[in-house]
C-alpha cells in the first residue's frame, strides 16, 4: 500500500508543485517568523529554546502537511498560528515558560476534542461557498496590493517579475511563477539586494520543557490561544479549502493537527492549525490545471517545513536574504489567479452577492475585535447580512 502511494505521488509530482511548495514556505516564514521569535522571547526563551520552537513548529507543520495531503489526496497545508503568537507577545505577563508550555498542551488537547468530536466541522458546514470565497478574496487582497506597492521602492525588480509572469501566462502558463521567481532572484542579486553573507549551516536541537499549569496560564494563555487559533486560523483555513473546491473531512484533519500539536507542544510548538493565505498558493491553477493533482504542492511545502525544523537558524538566515519587495511581489503574483477566482465565485449568485461583498470588505479591512482577526468577523458580517436579506418579510 505504501509503495503504491509513493509511486502515485511521484507520478503526480511536478516542478510547479515543488515551486509552489517553496513559495508557500517562503511567504509564510518571511511574513510572520519574527512574531514567533518575539513570542518566544516574551516568555523568557533564549536562543536554545527559540531554536527548539522552530524545530517543533517546522516538524509539526511538515509532518501534518505531508501526512494529511497524502492521506486525503488534497492540498492540506498547515501553519503556526500568527494571531496566537501576536497574543503571546502582548498578553503573557510574567508567567514562567513551563506554565506557558502547559497552556500550549491544553490548547492543543482542546483542538483534538473540537476536531474528533465533529463539533467544529458541523459549524463550518453552515458557511455558504459565496461567503467563504468572499472571505478568501478579502484575506488575499492585501498580498495583491502589497505586490504593486513594492513598485514604489524597487520598480525594476517588481516590474521585471510582473512582465515575466504575464509573458509566462501567455506562452508557458504552468511555469510562469517559476520563471517569475528565477527572474526576481536574478534581478535582486544583480542589484545587490540579496544578503546571504550571514548564512551558516547549523542544526536545531529540540529541548523538552516539562509542562506545568496555573490558573493564570489557563485563562491567560490556553483558552485565548485556543479561541483565537480556531476563529482566526482554522475557520479561514477550512473556508479556503471549501472555496477552492475541496470537500475535506474537517473533523479528522483538525483532530490530527491537534494530536501533532500536543506531542510537540513541550518542545515549543505553541499552536498548529490549517493555513489560509499560504494554503491558497498550493491550490491555484498555477500548480496544475487538474484540481486533483495539486496535492503534491502541499507535500513539498511539508518537506520544506521539515528542513526549516532541522536547520531552523540556517533557514531563517536564508529567507532573510530575500529582499522584502521580492517576497511581496512573488506572493501577490502567485495569488492573482486565486484572488480572481474567489471574487468570481463570491459574486456569481446575485441573491448572495451583497452578503459576499460585505464579507469581502470586512475581511479586507483588517478589523480586529477581542483579539480575533477580520476573517472571522467578515464571515459573521456576511452571515448576518444573509439572514437579514433572505428572511421573509411578513
Amino acid at each position: 500500500m505504501a509503495d503504491t502511494a509513493a509511486r502515485s505521488f511521484f507520478r503526480d509530482l511536478s516542478l510547479p508543485a515543488v515551486v509552489a511548495g517553496f513559495i508557500t514556505v517562503l511567504v509564510g516564514f518571511a511574513s510572520s517568523a519574527v512574531i514567533v521569535f518575539q513570542a518566544a522571547q516574551a516568555l523568557g526563551a533564549g536562543q536554545v529554546e527559540i531554536a527548539s520552537w522552530m524545530w517543533a513548529l517546522g516538524i509539526g507543520m511538515g509532518v501534518t502537511c505531508i501526512g494529511l495531503s497524502l492521506r486525503y489526496r488534497m492540498p492540506v497545508v498547515t501553519a503556526w498560528s500568527t494571531p496566537g503568537a501576536a497574543m503571546l507577545v502582548v498578553g503573557v505577563g510574567t508567567l514562567p515558560l513551563s506554565d506557558a508550555i502547559g497552556a500550549f498542551v491544553l490548547a492543543a488537547l482542546l483542538t483534538v476534542a473540537a476536531g474528533f468530536s465533529g463539533l467544529f466541522e458541523k459549524a463550518m458546514r453552515r458557511i455558504p461557498v459565496s461567503l467563504a470565497s468572499g472571505m478568501l478574496a478579502g484575506v488575499l487582497l492585501r498580498f495583491g496590493l502589497d505586490a504593486f506597492a513594492s513598485v514604489g521602492t524597487q520598480p525594476l525588480l517588481v516590474l521585471a517579475m510582473l512582465a515575466v509572469y504575464l509573458s509566462g501566462r501567455r506562452w508557458f502558463p504552468r511555469y510562469a511563477v517559476i520563471a517569475t521567481l528565477l527572474v526576481g532572484v536574478a534581478v535582486a542579486a544583480g542589484k545587490g539586494l540579496m544578503h546571504a553573507e550571514q548564512v551558516q549551516l547549523q542544526l536545531a536541537r529540540p529541548l523538552f520543557t516539562p509542562p506545568t499549569l496555573s490558573w493564570a496560564a489557563l485563562f491567560g494563555i490556553a483558552l485565548p490561544l485556543f479561541i483565537v487559533t480556531m476563529a482566526s486560523q482554522n475557520v479561514p483555513g477550512v473556508a479556503v479549502l471549501k472555496a477552492s473546491g475541496y470537500d475535506a473531512p474537517i473533523s479528522p484533519v483538525v483532530g490530527w493537527i491537534g494530536v501533532a500539536n500536543t506531542l510537540l507542544a513541550p518542545f515549543g510548538a505553541y499552536a498548529l492549525n490549517l493555513a489560509a493565505i499560504t494554503a491558497a498558493i498550493c491550490m491555484g491553477r498555477e500548480v496544475h490545471e487538474d484540481r486533483a493533482l495539486r496535492y503534491p504542492a502541499a507535500v513539498c511545502a511539508g518537506a520544506f517545513y521539515i528542513v526549516i525544523g532541522l536547520f531552523g537558524a540556517t533557514v531563517a538566515a536564508v529567507f532573510a536574504a530575500f529582499p522584502k519587495e521580492l517576497v511581496a511581489a512573488l506572493a501577490g503574483i502567485a495569488l492573482l489567479g486565486t484572488i480572481g477566482n474567489s471574487l468570481a465565485v463570491a459574486l456569481k449568485d446575485e441573491g448572495g452577492r451583497e452578503p459576499a461583498l460585505l464579507t469581502f470588505l470586512v475581511t479586507a479591512s483588517g478589523l480586529s475585535l477581542g483579539g480575533i482577526g477580520s476573517a472571522f468577523w467578515g464571515l459573521v458580517a456576511g452571515g448576518v447580512a444573509l439572514l437579514v436579506l433572505r428572511r421573509p418579510v411578513r
